[in-house]
């Protein structure tokens, strides 16, 4: 059960950045999201430094994406506070995704414990 729960926004910040791809039709980012959701299942000490990579830039992405829309509804008069909270929180929960690699339990999982 807390495997479960590590892997649980793991998983959903690699199905709302492959969501996020399929949006703006970059299939290459979408299969790139399912491909990413596969890799968990191997445990190596690159498959962590490489999810932790991918996510952190993922929400670099959602950070960027945020920017981009908050510009053009303010251009447009539009409301914009509750959509930069929704991707403000997004982008948090794909950081801190990241960070679950740091457990000690995916560290154990992924063979990353440094010496004793």
């Amino acid at each position: 059960m807390k495997r479960f729960l590590l892997y649980l926004p793991i998983v959903l910040s690699f199905a709302l950045l492959g969501a996020h791809f399929m949006r703006y039709g970059n299939f290459f980012g979408v299969a790139g999201a399912a491909l990413l959701m596969a890799l968990l299942v191997v445990r190596k000490a690159w498959v962590a430094w490489l999810m932790q990579l991918v996510l952190v830039l993922g929400a670099l992405e959602w950070l960027h994406t945020l920017y981009k829309l908050v510009q053009v509804r303010i251009a447009l008069d539009q409301p914009y506070l509750r959509m930069a909270i929704i991707l403000g929180a997004v982008a948090a929960v794909t950081f801190c995704s990241a960070l679950l690699f740091r457990t000690r339990t995916l560290r154990r999982i992924y063979e990353t414990q440094g010496p004793a």
